[in-house]
């Protein structure tokens, strides 16, 4: 599932799959469920914490980066390219619906 969102004005491609799960771990050391579950949370209080915003961008990148190829190979280099910090409050809906929706069924249950 793709999806390109806003950030600055720049158009920015992000692409959830079943791979990111596996991608995060292997870079991060993370669990993505359960920091895209914290993250939410957060969300929904309104408050976060120092370090919900480093696993925030390191979510948006890993995201990112599987829909652009070329892109920079760490969070920070991609960082870097912006001209400013991007909010938490207005990318963070998107990567959670992005993340929704690619988790969404598509078979028809056999029973009902």
């Amino acid at each position: 599932m793709t999806k390109t969102i806003n950030i600055e004005g720049k158009e920015i491609r992000m692409r959830a799959s079943a791979l990111i799960p596996r991608l995060y771990r292997a870079k991060f050391g993370r669990d993505l469920i359960a920091d895209l579950q914290k993250l939410s949370a957060s969300y929904r209080k309104g408050e976060f914490e120092t370090a919900d915003l480093e696993v925030f961008e390191n979510i948006a990148f890993l995201l990112c980066k599987q829909a652009t190829p070329g892109m920079p190979e760490t969070p920070e280099e991609w960082l870097d390219g912006f001209d400013g910090v991007f909010s938490i409050y207005q990318v963070l809906p998107e990567i959670l619906s992005l993340w929704e929706d690619n988790n969404k069924t598509t078979s028809i249950p056999a029973k009902k």
